[in-house]
């Protein structure tokens, strides 16, 4: 008698393999989300292309695959994204060979899309000081609150989401260091300097005030008192150096890239700000030591008479 061939769908091997980023890589919450959507987006351009969601994952090729970053790269699709979308398209296919529900990896020879090399977007210290006293100077939003998020923003280098997932009790008493939750569900220690210490402990005699029965752990709060967002925090930051406050747009993971700026140029060890940064690779870091360099040639250039980049 023969064994009844077990089926392998596209639509159940995708959700095998989220499950498995979540429960057995144990990737945060947002990473294995950005995974889905990839997936979600892989589904759909497939099904117009003619391969139904339920169909044998073994029946994708890889002329199927080249054929959704074609289409990716048609509809405008910024080369990162493209890759990104690449990546997590080739970890399914590897989980799915690993486990033999494929025989043949159909992403092995397809390489990622070349990325133009961009320098990470930076603040000058003028810009961090006046950014920083926005709220004190232009009272949009909640003034003690929003000083305490951007300088803590500033003398962490913390990413967004990890701050807005702090909770009063991840705080030093002193509140001189706190620990967070970083990529990979990796905890680690990061600092507050003197100015960040300040506004946190001006904020948090405000809060009790606003809110004298207030239980909410999450350290920041909206002016309703439930947990601030990660949308939330990027709004503040977008009232505050937008039209209404500095007029120099900046996204809150400019202010890591100008920590990390500011620390090895200021004669950090690589290796003691890839701690504080998170970072898996020492490389990632790196990066950061060639950004002054490049902005003065930038700098340069654009100066010159002979740097290219006048107007003809």
């Amino acid at each position: 008698m023969n064994e009844k061939k077990e089926n392998h769908s596209l639509e159940d091997c995708i959700d095998e393999f989220l499950l498995y980023l979540d429960s057995v890589r144990g990737l945060s919450p947002n990473t294995v989300k950005a995974y889905r959507l990839d997936l979600d987006r892989f589904k759909t351009i497939l099904r117009e292309n003619g391969i139904p969601s339920d169909s044998e994952i073994s029946v994708v090729r890889e002329e199927n695959i080249r054929a959704c970053i074609g289409f990716l790269s048609k509809n405008k699709s910024a080369a990162a994204s493209i890759n990104r979308f690449l990546s997590s398209v080739k970890t399914l296919f590897a989980y799915c060979r690993k486990i033999d529900y494929i025989q043949m990896n159909p992403t092995f020879e397809i390489k990622s899309v070349k990325i133009p090399k961009r320098l990470p977007r930076f603040m000058t210290n003028s810009e961090v000081d006046k950014l920083c006293a926005q709220p004190e100077k232009n009272e949009l939003l909640w003034s003690s609150r929003d000083c305490a998020i951007l300088e803590m923003l500033y003398s962490s280098g913390c990413r967004v989401s990890e701050l807005a997932s702090l909770l009063i009790s991840d705080l030093e008493a002193d509140f001189s260091s706190a620990i967070v939750t970083g990529k990979g569900r990796k905890d680690r220690r990061v600092y507050f300097e003197k100015d960040a210490v300040e506004a946190l402990k001006k904020y948090l005699d405000d809060r009790s005030q606003r809110f004298p029965a207030d239980d909410e752990q999450a350290l920041f709060v909206n002016q309703r008192g439930k947990p601030l967002t990660t949308r939330g925090i990027a709004y503040i930051l977008t009232r505050y150096s937008g039209s209404e406050g500095t007029k120099i747009h900046v996204s809150p993971h400019a202010f890591r890239h100008t920590f990390a700026t500011a620390m090895l140029t200021n004669g950090a060890d690589v290796r003691l700000v890839q701690e504080l940064l998170g970072h898996s690779s020492i490389s990632t870091t790196q990066r950061y030591t060639h950004i002054n360099t490049n902005q003065l040639i930038a700098m340069y250039n654009k100066a010159h008479p002979h740097g290219g980049d006048k107007e003809k």
